[in-house]
């Protein structure tokens, strides 16, 4: 009898083995030699399992993405803008752009003649004070007297009632300005913040006409990003929407939020509406005037099938995943993708709800079972 070779086995280490036996079979009552081979199924070893990763495949509502561009903002709920009362020279600047301030905080000293001019006028009134009631002492001295009429104890009171509304008004003057003797105006803090703007110098003349303001004191524990939305988006923009904010100074870490508004107007230089988002901005490092890109995600009431990006394969002009049934039963699926947002991918046909696909090191097993 004639007896054939015996066959090798290929071994690949660690990764995965494909084993070819082969069984010579004698035919009773013949002489030939029948050879029969069977392969055996492509099998995982426990170190190849331990390196890829296994995800479920899950049918859910298909994510979209708008990339919008913007700028960071602070609330105008929480700026003050402060503008000089008084007319004068700056003598002192206490503060520089990007300090913080703490309310009532000197920011700036002014030498005003308006300064002496409201003292003057403080004094004024503090005398017509003293004046009136002494009038209207002696006019209740001559009255019990009756060396003049009841009218001239009115007349008295009046004078005096009108005295004192003068000498409250100066006073509040004094208050809301919060102004003090002599001739220096001190330009103060109205709100706790950081210094966003700050368009004044010392022995700068400064005029009570001036439009601008001097300084923009404005909280920035949160802030808002303004974006703008292209004639073509705009109907797929809605409030509540989810977004992504990136900054080009943190490019790494994402700030999120939710579109709260939308400004129905057009701007007619750019042919775009903003919309506005706010952001929580407990850690500060988000500044006024900062650029940014803002990623709204929806949705488009369509269910599909989504796996990971990272399992779908791309071989001869096709789109391919390996769908782990066990690690004797790994089957090659072709399929047909949609869209990708993210490191997700939706798929309109190859594989079904529950399939486990292989996300990580797929690349392999397929070059294993394909080549």
């Amino acid at each position: 009898m004639k007896t054939l070779p015996t066959p090798r086995t290929k071994v690949m280490p660690g990764i995965f083995s494909i084993t070819i036996a082969c069984l010579t079979l004698t035919a009773i009552g013949c002489k030939e030699n029948i050879v029969e081979e069977k392969i055996t199924a492509f099998s995982m070893s426990d170190t190849m399992m331990a390196r890829c990763e296994f995800v479920k495949a899950r049918l859910e509502e298909v994510k979209n993405e708008i990339r919008l561009f913007g700028k960071i903002t602070a609330d105008n709920n929480k700026m003050a803008q402060v503008y000089p009362i008084v007319s004068g020279v700056v003598t002192s600047i206490h503060v520089e752009l990007g300090d913080y301030v703490k309310q009532g905080q000197v920011l700036a000293s002014i030498q005003s003649s308006e300064v002496a001019t409201f003292q003057k006028e403080k004094l004024d009134a503090l005398n017509d004070v003293a004046i009136a009631e002494k009038n209207l002492q002696v006019a209740n001295d001559l009255f019990e007297g009756k060396l003049n009429s009841e009218k001239d104890v009115s007349a008295a009171e009046r004078e005096l009632e009108k005295a004192k509304a003068e000498l409250a008004r100066i006073n509040e003057i004094y208050t809301i300005y919060n102004l003090k003797s002599g001739s220096v105006f001190n330009v103060v803090a109205p709100i706790s913040g950081f210094v966003v703007t700050k368009k004044i110098n010392q022995n700068e003349q400064i005029r009570i006409d001036n439009t601008e303001p001097v300084f923009s004191i404005a909280d920035i524990n949160e802030v808002w990003a303004l974006a703008n939305v292209n004639e073509s988006d705009i109907a797929k923009i809605q409030v509540g929407y989810d977004v992504t904010v990136r900054t080009l100074a943190f490019p790494e870490q994402p700030f999120t939020g939710k579109i709260d508004k939308i400004f129905n107007a057009i701007d007619p230089q750019t042919k775009s509406m903003k919309v506005r988002v706010k952001i929580p901005n407990t850690d500060l490092k988000l500044k006024p005037e900062m650029n940014c890109t803002v990623s709204v995600h929806f949705t488009n009431q369509q269910k599909l099938i989504a796996i990971p990006a990272a399992a779908i394969i791309f071989d001869k002009s096709k789109h391919w995943v390996m769908v782990f049934k066990d690690r004797h039963n790994i089957e090659t699926r072709r399929i047909e993708p949609v869209s990708q947002l993210g490191e997700t991918s939706y798929i309109k046909s190859g594989v079904s709800e529950g399939e486990t696909v292989i996300a990580k090191n797929g690349l392999l097993i397929y070059d294993a079972l394909n080549d």
